[in-house]
């Protein structure tokens, strides 16, 4: 029998049954607590747990020996551990998982997503030097591979979990991905539970008009199934889902009820409105402010009508008069009567009430002025940053365009001189409400204007990729950063973005930009090493989105 050793291997066997030296056993045994004359297989072992205590406090704190008998006794004790082990009854076999009609990828995207994960599982800290961030580019290959209608790759499936465990931001695409197969295996490992609280669906849904199949799975199913049967039905049949939900709305968690009522935000429409009216009574202070800011987002309706009256109460081209108190009825319509830290209470409460009126309301009561002609009017008494942060976040819950470009301004004015906000990220949020192209057109004029230091949150809310103008414009405006000896450190959250973000078709107008000739020094060499790594980058996803879609 081979002699089993502890971790520091002493260069003795171990085993019970070889023959040692005259008195060898005797020694172990004492040194070990044990009685050597006592049972062999019992009195002469001191139990695991005893020894583990003993490794853990030491040797001389519990008189135990020397450290070397302990990991003897420890040998022996394992093996005893090992042969007497009897086997467990097996347990049932699991139901297999369903079956995903969708295809795998083609074979050099799979190995391409392997590569993504494994170069996840290895990033690290420290200077990447000129090659691509693989851990980046996987939301781009699970976005990708789902516009082309594939599943997850079976043998990939526990490294993809691993990647959505860790990276919250990827869990939607993963496991949409994923599939019933993905669900099936987060439920035989407690790691990946995170896949069955969140709604991504992915997997088979009974049709709309199944209503048997409907309500089993409305009943019986995981709340990630819910979510994605309840947003699946809405889809084809709005009433049908509100009618569901209803059915026991009260006797949901107060945490699931939260993100039932979010899931109403696709397609929000009048006909939500007595369902959203009657959740202003919930018993969660969570779900009545969102109820009241998903009303707020109807502009017909009733709480909507409330919400103006007050508000044009308050102002008005005469001035502003916020609310001297917060009532009962302000409360149920969502108002938060407590303001926080460094915020006066009228003030917070006035801004609570512009922000949640129509913006419709505001024409007449500043005698017919278009959104450009209200945000430019004058405003008295030191209230018109707070009064147009408010309309700021009004036209973002209402997608106002007209109200963002009249809150926006021009983007080769100074940012400070806003019409609006000086704010970059409440700018961001307003872009948001405007048409793909027209956001793109804006971005890029304020990056002509700027500079690219100030654009980083802008950049953020531009369709990807960036081609055309704003492509242009970030490239030259890296350039002439570079060009001008700026300290390219500062430019690292661009740079990335735009690795990331840049149409792989600007691959081709940056040959040539990461050096050569004399190895250059400080900045300069960081510029060079960015641009061939920019330049790496949009060629590897060009090639992975021609593996995805099946071209050479």
């Amino acid at each position: 029998m081979t002699a089993i050793t502890g971790p520091a291997d002493t260069g003795r066997g171990t085993d019970a049954t070889t023959r040692r030296p005259e008195g060898d056993d005797d020694r172990t045994a004492r040194d070990a607590g044990g009685d050597p004359g006592g049972d062999p297989g019992r009195a002469s072992h001191p139990d695991w747990e005893e020894l583990v205590g003993t490794a853990l406090l030491g040797t001389d704190r519990r008189q135990a020996g020397s450290p070397e008998a302990l990991l003897d006794a420890a040998a022996v004790q394992a093996l005893r551990r090992r042969a007497g082990l009897r086997p467990a009854r097996a347990g049932a076999r699991p139901e297999p998982a369903a079956e995903d009609p969708r295809p795998e990828p083609p074979e050099p995207a799979r190995r391409r997503l392997a590569q993504l994960l494994a170069g996840r599982a290895s990033a690290g800290g420290g200077r990447r030097g000129a090659a691509p961030d693989l851990a980046e580019l996987l939301p781009q290959w699970l976005a990708a591979a789902a516009r082309q209608g594939y599943r997850a790759p079976a043998a990939q499936l526990p490294a993809l979990l691993d990647a959505a465990r860790a990276r919250t931001d990827l869990r939607p695409r993963a496991l949409a991905l994923a599939g019933a197969r993905g669900r099936w295996l987060a439920r035989l490992n407690p790691d990946w539970r995170f896949a069955l609280r969140t709604g991504s669906g992915g997997g088979e849904l009974p049709e709309p008009g199944d209503a048997a199949q409907v309500e089993r799975l409305w009943q019986e199913g995981l709340f990630a199934e819910r979510v994605a049967l309840l947003g699946s039905l809405r889809a084809h049949d709005p009433a049908a889902a509100r009618a569901l939900l209803a059915a026991g709305w009260t006797t949901e968690r107060a945490e699931d009820r939260l993100m039932f009522l979010d899931s109403l935000r696709p397609g929000l429409s009048e006909a939500d409105e007595p369902f959203l009216e009657q959740a202003l009574g919930d018993r969660s202070r969570n779900v009545r402010v969102l109820a009241a800011e998903l009303l707020s987002a109807l502009p017909g309706s009733a709480l909507a009508g409330r919400m103006a009256e007050r508000a044009l109460a308050c102002v008005g081209p005469e001035g502003v008069a916020p609310p001297a108190a917060c009532d009962a009825g302000m409360e149920r319509d969502g108002v938060v009567r407590r303001p926080p830290a460094g915020r006066g209470e009228r003030a917070w409460w006035l801004g609570q009430l512009v922000e949640a009126a129509p913006l419709a309301c505001w024409r007449e009561r500043f005698g017919g002025l278009d959104a450009a002609g209200i945000v430019a009017a004058p405003v008295e008494g030191g209230w018109a940053e707070e009064l147009h942060a408010a309309w700021c976040r009004a036209a973002v819950r209402q997608r106002n365009p007209e109200w963002s470009r009249a809150l926006l301004g021009s983007a080769a004015a100074p940012p400070a001189a806003g019409p609006g906000t000086a704010s970059l990220a409440e700018r961001a949020r307003l872009l948001e409400t405007l048409d793909p192209a027209e956001r793109a057109s804006w971005v890029a004029e304020f990056i002509r204007a700027h500079g690219l230091s100030e654009a980083f949150q802008l950049l953020g809310v531009c369709e990807v990729p960036w081609a055309g103008e704003l492509g242009r414009a970030v490239v030259d405006s890296l350039r002439s950063a570079r060009d001008a000896g700026s300290y390219p450190w500062s430019f690292s959250g661009v740079m990335g973005l735009a690795e990331r973000c840049l149409d792989p078709a600007e691959a081709g107008r940056l040959d040539g930009e990461g050096g050569g000739g004399a190895e250059p020094e400080g900045g300069a060499a960081y510029w060079d090493e960015a641009f061939s790594r920019l330049t790496a980058t949009l060629r590897l996803r060009r090639a992975m989105l021609a593996e995805l879609a099946g071209t050479p």
